[in-house]
């Protein structure tokens, strides 16, 4: 019974291997296209502007928290009470205001993330496309990214569509 099993599961790799080898496979590099296309350069440098811009907003709101817990405590011995614990509010609300402010534009959901989205997004719909279009006229059955694909060791360049790509995109 075992050697039927084992004999069957034998049998059954070698017509997946048989079929795998009848596929038409083609290869892009996706970070080879986008570096060479305009228009994502351009979305980098504008996302680049965008964060920066923040990041001044953010590091100078942190700028702020500190020189206030600073003043704080150099002043802290000639304050009431209330004057403690109203100042040690404020330091509070300005500490929570850049984490806010750090979330809003860094977070998972913020502005950076919804900005890259806008920008980049169009860009990788069209390029992805333009690979079905031409993997539509070769009649390939996969289209690999070369540059996402640790394992792939060794590719003939007759394969790698990217070229093609660039090209049907305007960018050649």
């Amino acid at each position: 019974m075992k050697k039927i099993s084992l004999i069957i599961t034998f049998l059954a790799a070698i017509a997946i291997c048989s079929q795998a080898k009848d596929l038409n496979v083609a290869y892009i590099d996706m970070q080879y296209i986008l570096k060479n296309l305009p228009s994502y350069e351009s979305a980098n440098e504008q996302l680049t502007l965008i964060s920066k811009r923040w990041q001044k907003e953010i590091d100078a709101a942190q700028q702020e928290a500190r020189i206030m817990a600073t003043n704080y405590q150099t002043e802290q011995i000639f304050l009431s009470d209330d004057m403690k614990r109203k100042r040690e509010e404020e330091i509070v609300a300005k500490e929570n205001e850049v984490l806010e402010l750090r979330r809003k534009y860094f977070g998972p959901e913020g502005e950076l993330f919804k900005k890259r989205e806008a920008l980049i997004k169009p860009i990788q719909d069209e390029i992805y496309a333009v690979i079905q279009e031409i993997a539509n006229e070769k009649f390939l059955d996969i289209v690999k990214d070369r540059s996402a694909d640790p394992s792939l060791i060794y590719m003939s360049s007759k394969l790698d569509l990217s070229d093609k790509v660039l090209q049907k995109l305007g960018a050649r």
